[in-house]
């Protein structure tokens, strides 16, 4: 039989994606739509797909603990999914916010990302309520609006799968994988005021260059020192596809973190080490400028799984 097929977790990175998280509506008929759209919803995405075959749309659905039970019920779940936890810390504050359905929509033009979901809420119809609609772009070569490099020590090729798909730690749900998703907001006035020698001991990275700063001057605060995960010696990967996003008329900045892990565990001590710190009070100094609005824990089965529990055979 073999392993299952995974969504395209890693994918190659994009200059657009959508971020679009919805809510279930409750009733018999509109549970019914959803499981339906589970095997239909790739050959909705390969048809939007053929209109431009130079322009790498894909697609990953993940569905929320609630959702889950809902649609497929709980005799089966898969063994790490939950509510995203909410850290609290002194003023710092990594917020749960709701959302059943998510869907990371990514391809080279913007206009293939709104057409495939404008597809997906049509084909949805009443059976889901939008929750959060978030339009990413590339800003120049691959720097958040902070102006540093984002993504630079994401794992390649089978590096990336080793680290965001599940194996036979839970066999039930080989090839499937977790997504955690976070907006965040900068305060672009404040962040700016700070010579660029400051923003980079926070960053832990040379702005211009991208280049990790030694350990000699690096503080055991910088966000790159935070987030790296090690276990048994051996540093545990994740794999993130973050994107700027903004609405310059409103004067909002931002990054939506997007990270994909074979355990939510990996990310969410990452996002403990930074809220509350490593030791607890040496925290990541960017969330001095940066808040999160949002966050979310989503499963994203694999695409056998993901045509079966759509056709009630799971």
């Amino acid at each position: 039989m073999g392993n299952p097929q995974s969504q395209p977790v890693v994918a190659p990175l994009t200059r657009a994606a959508i971020f679009l998280v919805v809510a279930l509506n409750p009733g018999d008929r509109q549970r019914a739509t959803v499981q339906a759209f589970c095997s239909d919803w790739p050959a909705v995405v390969r048809a939007v797909a053929f209109r431009d075959l130079e322009g790498y749309l894909s697609c990953v659905i993940g569905f929320g603990f609630a959702a889950w039970d809902q649609l497929f019920g709980k005799s089966a779940r898969p063994a790490e999914l939950h509510v995203f936890r909410e850290i609290r810390a002194g003023s710092r504050h990594a917020v749960s916010t709701p959302g059943d359905l998510f869907f990371h929509i990514r391809a080279a033009r913007m206009d293939l990302c709104f057409e495939l979901a404008s597809q997906i809420m049509a084909q949805l119809g009443d059976a889901v309520a939008p929750v959060d609609t978030v339009h990413g772009f590339q800003y120049f070569d691959d720097r958040d609006l902070i102006g540093f490099v984002d993504g630079t020590e994401n794992p390649t090729d089978q590096a990336a799968v080793e680290a965001a798909v599940i194996g036979d730690e839970d066999p039930g749900f080989a090839g499937g994988s977790y997504v955690i998703v976070q907006k965040y907001l900068h305060d672009m006035a404040k962040w700016n005021a700070l010579s660029t020698e400051a923003q980079e001991r926070i960053i832990g990275r040379t702005k211009l260059s991208d280049i990790e700063l030694d350990d000699t001057v690096k503080p055991s605060s910088a966000h790159n020192a935070l987030t790296i995960i090690e276990e048994n010696g051996r540093e545990v990967k994740i794999v993130r596809d973050n994107m700027p996003f903004g609405d310059v008329g409103r004067g909002e900045f931002g990054t939506y973190f997007i990270g994909y892990a074979r355990s939510p565990r990996t990310i969410e001590q990452m996002l403990d080490n930074m809220f509350v710190g490593r030791p607890p009070g040496n925290y990541d100094r960017l969330l001095d400028f940066s808040r999160a609005v949002t966050g979310s824990l989503f499963f994203v089965p694999s695409l056998s799984l993901l045509e079966s529990i759509g056709s009630g055979a799971a």
